[in-house]
């Protein structure tokens, strides 16, 4: 199933600004703002591949697709 992008949201409060999550995304959708934090400047060509969630060494970002469920699993 193709995971389709719902929001990328950026902490930019934890977000050191190192641009690890601009140097693995394979769709150049992130950039370093005037503020030296991520921002993500063209989230239409974003592929879900989560390479930017992995390897940020803050937890600054979060990358929500349409195949994550927050239904609650009842016992």
């Amino acid at each position: 199933m193709k995971k389709i992008l719902k929001d990328i949201r950026i902490n930019k409060a934890w977000c050191k600004g190192c641009g690890i999550c601009v140097h693995f995304c394979p769709g150049k959708v992130l950039e370093m703002d005037e503020n030296d934090k991520a921002n993500a400047r063209y989230p239409e060509l974003c592929i879900c591949c989560m390479m930017c969630e992995l390897r940020c060494p803050d937890l600054a970002i979060e990358v929500i697709s349409d195949d994550e469920s927050t239904d609650e699993v009842s016992s």
